[in-house]
């Protein structure tokens, strides 16, 4: 068993070190995109709030992008939004709308970002999708998804997936480096769709294969002890009640 135990740890500790500084840019130089919240590109089902301080008729309207790519607003009807960033949206709704005023002003804020996610799994209390909003960075999404106690944040794997056969790109990255040093350049921004992996502590990762091992037994101890127990509680009732 301690032998088990050893290799098992040596596997999992010996999986490999950090990436190099020559990893890392390549990962982020490849496939970073310079994505800010203007350039976010609307697809259903994203919710927006439409501002315009001069037309009473859409100002403050909170509308979903439907599943045929459009809005439907007062005076201007349905509005083809999906592909577009919300500065393009708000551009196009200041063209519709000169038809009932003389130089309309529209701002667009995005409220929900519904369909773009970026997923987090493992050793995290708040595992499954989160909005991709374009600012997301590894840290910003592991501070959402709360590692526990159990994550080995040495070791996170950001996994950016590709329907490209061979295209898919996997790099592991020290979370607890970059805050004990502030090396904000390993801290690069996440894309629409990247997966990130918290694995366990190599301790914890043993601990959850015994458990795994002696799962099948439970039932089966539970079977012996039941009985026993019963045993030993009627002992007690006709000794109290004689």
């Amino acid at each position: 068993m301690t032998l088990l135990v050893g290799a098992m740890l040596y596997i999992i500790a010996g999986s490999g070190c950090g990436p190099s500084d020559a990893e890392i840019n390549a990962f982020v130089h490849d496939f970073e995109a310079d994505v800010t919240g203007g350039e976010y590109i609307v697809q259903p089902p994203d919710a927006m709030e439409i501002t315009s301080p001069n037309c009473p008729e859409v100002d403050g309207e909170a509308v979903v992008v439907s599943a045929d790519g459009k809005i439907t607003l007062k005076l201007v009807g349905d509005v083809k939004v999906a592909g577009l960033t919300p500065v393009e949206i708000a551009r196009k709704l200041e063209a519709n709308l000169q038809r009932y005023y003389q130089r309309p002003v529209v701002s667009v804020r995005m409220t929900r970002r519904d369909s773009k996610r970026i997923y987090v799994f493992g050793e995290v209390a708040g595992r499954g999708p989160q909005p991709y909003t374009g600012r997301d960075t590894v840290l910003s999404v592991l501070g959402k998804a709360q590692p526990t106690f159990s994550a080995w944040a040495d070791r996170v794997h950001v996994i950016r997936p590709s329907h490209e056969d061979g295209k898919r790109h996997v790099i592991v990255v020290n979370a607890n480096d970059i805050m004990k040093r502030g090396n904000l350049e390993k801290n690069f921004h996440l894309l629409e769709g990247d997966i990130l992996y918290v694995p366990p502590t190599p301790l914890a990762y043993v601990g959850q294969k015994f458990q795994e091992l002696l799962q099948p037994m439970q039932p089966a101890a539970q079977t012996f002890i039941a009985p026993g127990y019963a045993y030993n509680s009627g002992q007690t009732y006709y000794q109290n009640n004689p």
